[in-house]
């Protein structure tokens, strides 16, 4: 789940490539950098997004502080800022940056997203659906599934599972292969008895991603129910094979099925 907070990078750095010849090794700087300050903050922003989607947190912070030195107001850098600062567990500076970015520029769905998944995630879940639904009734955000599948992940860590249902199914009215949400909608189905349901939801989310622990065992004992013993025991040789310190494996092997 932690790439569903961050899918905007890639809209973020669509121009990335198009300014000048790019950046110089390690030093956040640009070759010919012209501009007005909007842009600059605009330009060390995108950099910022590649640092950090490439793990390079210190560089992405420091492309972050020529950005708002450049433009403080510019509302993108402050929440790149919270996205650093969350992936770094500083929790405070994330909150901050996140809440500033939202006072610049209360409308932007992005933020409101980023936001709700950081509320999310330091244990506010009630709190960061209000965030969710804000991204959603923005008509021009252009992936409202995915606030949709936060927000049912965030309403099973609740134990809100009546509203996870509905967010689930929203987002895959919206984008049938939302992946969290075709996992998660599966899981539901399972405990609620329907078990072919379970069967076809687990087996898109196997087709379309790499299989990790929790769907194989989903897989696993979906089979086991509909007594397809050869292919619960395929299900079981990958769990052991890819995931032998999983708990799901552990699951297996003490036989608790459910």
């Amino acid at each position: 789940m932690k790439r569903l907070a961050y899918a905007f990078l890639v809209a973020l750095c669509a121009g990335c490539a198009s300014q000048g010849e790019g950046p110089s090794v390690e030093t956040g700087t640009i070759v010919g950098e012209v501009g007005d300050p909007r842009n600059r903050a605009r330009v060390h922003t995108e950099l910022a997004a590649l640092y950090f989607d490439r793990g390079s947190m210190a560089v992405a912070l420091e492309e972050l502080r020529i950005a708002t030195a450049a433009d403080s107001s510019y509302a993108p850098a402050h929440n790149m800022f919270g996205l650093v600062y969350m992936e770094l567990r500083e929790n405070q500076l994330a909150e901050a940056s996140f809440e500033r970015a939202l006072r610049l520029s209360p409308n932007d769905p992005d933020i409101s997203h980023n936001f709700g998944w950081f509320l999310c995630n330091t244990g506010r879940e009630p709190e960061s659906i209000k965030h969710f639904l804000q991204a959603i009734r923005n008509p021009l955000y252009a992936t409202p599934w995915r606030s949709y599948s936060a927000a049912g992940v965030c309403s099973l860590r609740a134990n809100n599972q009546r509203d996870a249902e509905e967010f689930f199914q929203r987002a895959l009215k919206l984008e049938p292969d939302e992946p969290a949400s075709l996992l998660k909608l599966g899981q539901i189905r399972y405990r609620q008895g329907n078990v072919a349901e379970a069967r076809k939801l687990v087996a898109r989310y196997n087709k379309l991603m790499t299989p990790n622990a929790e769907s194989l065992w989903l897989a696993l004992r979906v089979e086991r129910k509909l007594g397809e013993r050869v292919a619960e025991q395929s299900f079981a040789n990958q769990l052991r094979r890819r995931y032998p310190a999983s708990p799901e494996y552990q699951a297996l092997q003490r036989g608790q099925f459910d």
